[in-house]
């Protein structure tokens, strides 16, 4: 089997801990141990007591109970922690799909699971995200891609890179196209929870019988360094991919299992969520002010969800070109949208420092202006 690469990843692995300014990150700044920890006089010397010993593979009874709450009519059966939503998405994947399925897949996208779909024999077919439908999917689109051949439809919502969520009546004719085909639906929302309203998007679980929902604590919770991720489902689909799950990274750590069982209680799930939302409201509005100042340069459909900004490039544009000169000429990182299936885009990442932001916006200003001379020189 042959995995293509997979650039994002590398891209960002490569150059995050070397450019001066990183806006390529889809996440809003993390937390701290000690922030998390807030009573740290007793809760902390519990998680110091903890025995470094082997942990429940498939993750706690107080963690799996705590993230089924994520889901209306869930429980812990419903549950199996991953190392990130990452490996949630690989299992899902593997267990899925054989050579020659179809997969349905969102675009623009995090291409993880495409990436999965063709090395694992599966012909993928792209459900395309429209910017004139404000980053919707158009419906009557759906029976033209969804067929008999069709073995599972990937959806990520809220959407990365462009923020949308989709309405319900998207939703629900996604589930109907899927029933009538018997087609599984995998929807990762590990940005639930940073909406800019405050109110939660709505989970594609519990629409059908055959829905796999993946998240994790990344994104929304600030929290990439705990590694900890998830798959809702029904429990014998939750048990079979548990099996799948001992191929791989086996378990959680012991920290790790206790940390997220932390976070995810009530009350401090709620402050880490409120959190979120202050950051993209405090961010968000310098983005939008610099992107309406440039819109000869840049169309721009605003997010609803998400520490992430979709912007085109005016006249079709090489994005990754400029990507490369940004990172090389003004230390400045962000994300080509060819790196998320669709050219002639860039995706900002606003959740850091509003002043992180300012001065990379203002390096890019650079950028656009000395571009605009070496044009007109042309």
């Amino acid at each position: 089997m042959q995995i293509q690469p997979f650039d994002l990843e590398r891209w960002q692995s490569i150059w995050e801990n070397k450019v001066e300014l990183n806006i390529s990150e889809s996440g809003v700044h993390p937390l701290t141990t000690s922030e998390l920890v807030r009573d740290a006089a007793t809760t902390l010397q519990k998680i110091l007591d903890v025995p470094q010993y082997y942990p429940q593979t498939n993750g706690s009874e107080e963690l799996r109970s705590r993230i089924a709450e994520l889901y209306p009519g869930a429980k812990a059966e419903n549950i199996l922690v991953t190392c990130g939503g990452s490996e949630a998405n690989f299992i899902a994947t593997w267990a899925l799909l054989e050579p020659a399925d179809e997969i349905v897949f969102m675009m623009p996208n995090y291409m993880q699971i495409a990436g999965l779909a063709r090395a694992f024999g599966a012909t993928v077919k792209p459900l395309w995200l429209r910017e004139e439908l404000q980053w919707g999917i158009a419906v009557d689109e759906l029976p033209r891609l969804i067929g008999p051949k069709t073995r599972l439809i990937a959806i990520c919502n809220p959407n990365n890179p462009t923020g949308s969520v989709l309405k319900k009546e998207e939703r629900a004719a996604i589930v109907a196209a899927a029933e009538k085909v018997g087609a599984w639906i995998l929807a990762d929302e590990v940005y639930r929870g940073a909406e800019f309203d405050g109110v939660m998007t709505a989970s594609f679980w519990g629409g059908y019988d055959r829905i796999l929902c993946t998240a994790g604590l990344s994104k929304a919770f600030s929290l990439p360094g705990l590694r900890t991720g998830w798959v809702v489902g029904a429990p014998k689909m939750v048990e079979r991919l548990w099996g799948y799950h001992d191929y791989t990274s086996i378990g959680p750590s012991m920290l790790t299992d206790r940390l997220a069982s932390l976070a995810l209680e009530p009350k401090r799930r709620a402050w880490i969520l409120n959190r979120t939302r202050e950051t993209l409201l405090r961010n968000y509005p310098a983005l939008q002010t610099w992107l309406k100042s440039h819109a000869d340069s840049f169309s721009h459909v605003p997010p609803k969800a998400g520490a992430i900004a979709w912007a085109g490039l005016r006249r079709g544009q090489n994005s990754a070109q400029m990507a490369e000169q940004l990172r090389e000429k003004k230390s400045v990182l962000l994300v080509a949208g060819e790196q998320l299936g669709m050219e002639s885009f860039v995706r900002f990442g606003f959740g850091g420092e509003p002043e992180h932001l300012r001065k990379a916006l203002a390096r890019i200003d650079e950028w656009l202006r000395e571009s605009l001379r070496r044009s007109h020189a042309r």
